[in-house]
């Protein structure tokens, strides 16, 4: 058996260069020696070539996290010269980039630490993961407090729930803004904690920062039924109707209902939530409650007390109506939040889960592709708004 045969075997088999992630610098350099050598690792076809892997060498490149240990290929003739990263390059860009990709996608600092062992065959410490990730920070103040547009036809508002260890884990709220501009592209408008119990005093600081950031007109606002917020609205912008999430107070009758009897109350529903006026559905709605009050009052109750924010689109056409019956708008950005915030499991503090739902809400649509659909589909309803609230939205474009 010939030395190199002996070395080959000694060595741990490391995959072949897999196309899927040829961005990253392990397996690339193990192409790249590949390429130089005319054959994979471990094959017959290179014995007896005059030149075979020889090991790696540790390089220590300075990155954008600090210095960082990588190990480069090498050849028994020294003919081997790295594209990726070069002899003597002593720089290699785009780790904190990587890393906050990883964290938005919801990775720990010992997972992501672990994918860059792997991939890059790079040592970084969990605490510089977390010194990186900590940059976005200062970039979230700033999106938070930056100027705002002027008129907003919608503004749809709910809430994520964490879990937050502060003495012990518990589900804490953070509320996303998320508003449509008068061109109908999609524009967050900023993340806010809370602690489960917030009131009026606590909707108005929130609405008055959005107002002292530009907005001075808001059309309507979706939501879902939160405390003081309706009054908050009416205190911040008077001509601003408040329209209670359809789709939020049909989940929420459900919780009162046994599931064998879903699908009749949301049959028994739709009427009332689908009726021309709003004298049609007062009596639709009698009707509901006439089969379904004596079993389930508490569904009454609830439509009853949101009555007065759930009425107000019934007066409006129909593309109106289709838009902002429900907070399906928000409800896409939602689903990425959490699956970052399921990811992490809980949060040591509120600051770590705000960066975490930012980092989040950074990564939507990268392309850009979604920001198209959208703004098409949203182009009916915003010609419906133009003449329902009689120039309110060209003032807002001036």
């Amino acid at each position: 058996m010939s030395a190199t045969d002996e070395h080959d075997r000694a060595e741990p088999t490391i995959p072949k260069l897999d196309p899927s992630t040829t961005g990253t610098v392990k397996r690339a350099l193990e192409g790249e020696i590949t390429d130089h050598l005319g054959y994979d690792k471990h094959d017959p076809a290179g014995r007896g070539t005059g030149n075979s892997r020889n090991g790696t060498r540790s390089k220590t490149v300075l990155t954008d996290v600090g210095p960082v240990e990588i190990d480069v290929p090498r050849d028994r003739d020294a003919s081997f010269e790295p594209k990726i990263v070069a002899k003597r390059q002593r720089r290699l860009g785009g780790v904190d980039e990587m890393v906050i990709s990883l964290a938005a996608k919801g990775l720990t600092t010992g997972e992501i630490s672990a994918h860059l062992a792997e991939v890059y065959g790079a040592e970084v410490s969990r605490q510089t993961i977390s010194t990186i990730t900590d940059k976005v920070i200062e970039g979230m103040i700033e999106w938070q407090n930056r100027p705002l547009d002027a008129v907003y036809p919608v503004i749809f508002i709910d809430a994520i729930h964490v879990k937050i260890r502060d003495g012990q884990v518990a589900n804490r709220p953070i509320y996303v803004a998320l508003a449509v501009t008068c061109e109908g592209r999609r524009d967050i408008l900023g993340l806010w904690a809370g602690d489960g119990g917030e009131g009026a005093k606590y909707w108005l600081h929130v609405l008055t920062e959005l107002k002292n950031r530009g907005v001075a007109d808001v059309l309507m606002v979706v939501c879902d039924g939160l405390t003081g917020l309706p009054d908050a609205i009416t205190t911040v912008w008077s001509q601003t109707i408040t329209q209670t999430c359809v789709v939020h107070l049909l989940r929420n009758s459900f919780r009162y209902a046994g599931r064998q009897h879903w699908d009749a109350i949301a049959k028994a529903l739709k009427p009332v939530y689908t009726a021309p006026t709003e004298a049609a559905a007062k009596e639709r709605f009698a009707e509901f409650t006439e089969a379904w009050g004596a079993r389930y009052p508490a569904i009454v109750r609830l439509w009853d007390n949101a009555w007065a924010e759930f009425v107000p689109f019934l007066a409006f056409d129909p593309e109106i109506r289709r838009v902002i019956c429900s907070t399906n708008a928000i409800e896409s950005v939602k689903a990425r939040i959490r699956r970052a915030v399921k990811a992490r499991g809980h949060f040591p503090n509120e600051q770590a889960a705000l960066k975490c739902v930012y980092m989040a809400i950074m990564s939507l649509d990268p392309t850009g592709a979604g920001r198209k659909r959208w703004t098409l589909r949203w182009k009916p309803a915003l010609n419906a708004f133009e003449i329902a609230f009689d120039g309110r939205l060209a003032a807002g474009r001036k």
